[in-house]
């Protein structure tokens, strides 16, 4: 598959700055209004220092093209398919308009496997995000390559099934049905060109999935909104997320969560009960 120990501790640092038009944008997506104190609720880390690639050097998925050289910061893994696997969050400080962001970020590992679907390759960045005033979010994320979908394999996920969703056992439920333009909003916010979000015959004929492809961010963003209408903004100081099953646009998704303090568990479920992601969290003392 390939040598990648020339990547482990590769690093790079981003500059960006929050400002109130870009903390306009992403409460507006969310459908909300900027606080009097100009402090930001969690999840916006995920809108700054983002890799700004030219057009020209994106590859065919959209995302930016991966080589040899010293200037590739992510390995060149030659498997097309590429997913947010899970993150790992430590909220350390809240994020508010105005500060100065720098974001240093680091290869831990790159490791391959190999299973009953196929080749893999996980690689593990850890993303340090700081202001003027010091750490604020410190995030180790996990992406997977994956091969490409055999030919004549069936779509993912697989079609809704008979069951429904039961929210029984869980202390918050919300239902949410991913549409375009939030998944456009989302892709805009976080300069992603993934074409899984938003090229359907790409999504579909080319990656084998049933639609388009709500991004995983955007559904932790969303798990994350619910602990903020149940706890209050930048009450967590800690949240864990894995993917387990794409979710697509324009089918329901069930947001729930349970517990409180060290032991919060939050998840998102398609309508017939399938887990889309698993999530936990920690709360403030």
């Amino acid at each position: 598959m390939g040598d990648w120990d020339a990547w482990i501790g590769r690093t790079e640092t981003r500059m960006d700055r929050l400002d109130a038009g870009m903390a306009t944008r992403w409460l507006a997506m969310l459908d909300r209004d900027i606080s009097a104190d100009g402090v930001m609720p969690q999840a916006i880390h995920w809108a700054l220092c983002l890799p700004d690639a030219p057009t020209a050097q994106l590859g065919p998925d959209g995302h930016p093209l991966r080589d040899d050289s010293p200037d590739s910061f992510l390995p060149p893994v030659p498997l097309p398919r590429r997913m947010w696997a899970s993150s790992k969050v430590a909220f350390l400080a809240p994020l508010k308009i105005d500060d100065t962001i720098t974001r240093t970020s680091k290869v831990l590992s790159v490791t391959a496997k190999s299973g009953g679907s196929g080749d893999l390759v996980f690689v593990e960045v850890e993303h340090q995000t700081n202001t003027q005033d010091g750490p604020a979010v410190r995030e180790v994320q996990s992406i997977v390559y994956r091969g490409a979908a055999p030919a004549g394999s069936a779509p993912v996920p697989p079609p809704p099934g008979p069951d429904a969703f039961d929210p029984k056992g869980w202390d918050a439920h919300r239902t949410l049905v991913p549409t375009e333009p939030l998944l456009f909003r989302f892709s805009a916010l976080t300069f992603n060109s993934h074409r899984i979000h938003y090229d359907l015959p790409y999504a579909t004929a080319e990656e084998g999935y049933r639609g388009l492809v709500v991004h995983g961010p955007l559904t932790a963003t969303k798990l994350l909104q619910l602990a903020q209408a149940e706890l209050g903004d930048n009450a967590l100081t800690s949240f864990a997320f894995r993917g387990t099953s794409p979710a697509i646009c324009g089918e329901a998704l069930h947001l729930v969560m349970r517990g409180l303090g060290n032991e919060i568990e939050l998840g998102a479920f398609a309508s017939d009960g399938r887990q889309v992601m698993a999530a936990t969290a920690t709360g403030k003392d």
